[in-house]
């Protein structure tokens, strides 16, 4: 019987490790196929977010290198990164940034690209990402017939000669891209003055503002709004109308711009090519878009001229925004902090 007992219990025995080692080796390969499995995930898992990382940079690098605004710097450092050295214009222009610094509470700035769209493309940028709406008047008039207006109604078949920056001469197609340009003016203020939430309409003006092409359209479509005000005035003054601004008395004084269409070829097509808005433009910028633009003239510091508002009667509800120049030509973007 013991004999019997001992050869059930070898035969199991021999069994279970006859089985024990087929298992085993089923396990040993799943095991294998598991781990290899896991590493293979792992190593794609860390090429793609390598990938995904490199494109991000990428794309990063390629918009900030695009960004005709950039983001924010300390504007005591970036005095001293710009103005070293121990001559007068540098003295000057420290002791001005500190000024603004101590008295003026802008602790930083967002330097602006340098090319002759620069005062425009401070002031609009501004309005854009302050969320600022439509000018009252643009409410109740549709911006996208203004050139129908303007060549058909009002006989200005000279708008043909309009040049849109460093394009120079459009002729006959200039009335399609003026209408092009009205659109996309139109378009993204309305869109971007709907977004509520300030972090989203940064982004979108960041995005609009490293797109030169689209950037253009929108300065062109300004100076187009510039140039209907000034043929409104003068027809208002020629037919003795209500009065108009005293702006316009200026303009219309000057040798260059007595008339819409001198003011057209002598000042407004060279914008955005040779040269930028003057202070007379700046005046009319502020007037069309109904915001008071104050302005720091740093060359100007210690004179009456070192703080400037454009234009300089405006109605108490216009929202005010900022800018700052070393020379008149070339604006930042102020950042006030309490």
């Amino acid at each position: 019987g013991r004999h019997e007992v001992w050869s059930w219990t070898a035969a199991t025995t021999e069994s279970l490790c006859l089985m024990w080692q087929k298992v085993k080796v089923q396990l040993m390969l799943s095991m294998s196929f598991l781990a290899a499995v896991f590493w293979y995930c792992r190593r794609l898992y860390s090429f793609l977010a390598q990938l995904l990382k490199w494109w991000s940079n990428y794309f990063q690098t390629k918009l900030i290198r695009n960004l005709s605004v950039l983001t924010e710097v300390d504007l005591l450092g970036y005095t001293a990164r710009e103005w070293k050295g121990e001559t007068k214009q540098a003295k000057h222009m420290r002791e001005a940034y500190e000024e603004l610094f101590w008295s003026c509470h802008i602790k930083y700035l967002r330097q602006v690209r340098r090319d002759n769209y620069s005062a425009v493309r401070a002031v609009l940028f501004q309005i854009f990402s302050q969320g600022i709406p439509f000018p009252s008047w643009m409410k109740e008039r549709d911006i996208l017939k203004l050139p129908e207006k303007l060549l058909y109604s009002q006989g200005c078949n000279w708008i043909q000669q309009y040049s849109f920056g460093p394009e120079r001469y459009t002729g006959p197609s200039a009335f399609g891209k003026l209408r092009k340009c009205m659109e996309a003016l139109k378009t993204n203020w309305a869109e971007i003055s709907a977004t509520k939430d300030h972090e989203e309409r940064g982004n979108m003006c960041n995005t609009l503002f490293s797109d030169e092409s689209k950037e253009h359209k929108l300065y062109e479509a300004i100076k187009f709004i510039m140039l209907y005000e000034v043929v409104e005035a003068y027809e208002q003054i020629k037919n003795r109308e209500e009065p108009v601004h005293n702006l316009f008395s200026l303009l219309f004084a000057r040798d260059t711009s007595s008339d819409p269409l001198s003011f057209m070829m002598n000042h407004l097509n060279s914008i955005g090519d040779s040269i930028c808005l003057d202070q007379v433009e700046l005046f009319l910028l502020g007037y069309v878009l109904e915001v008071k633009i104050r302005v720091y003239r740093l060359h100007r510091f210690n004179t009456e001229e070192f703080q400037v508002n454009y234009p300089e009667e405006y109605r108490r509800e216009w929202n005010e925004i900022s800018l700052l120049t070393e020379d008149d030509r070339y604006y930042h973007i102020p950042l006030f902090r309490t």
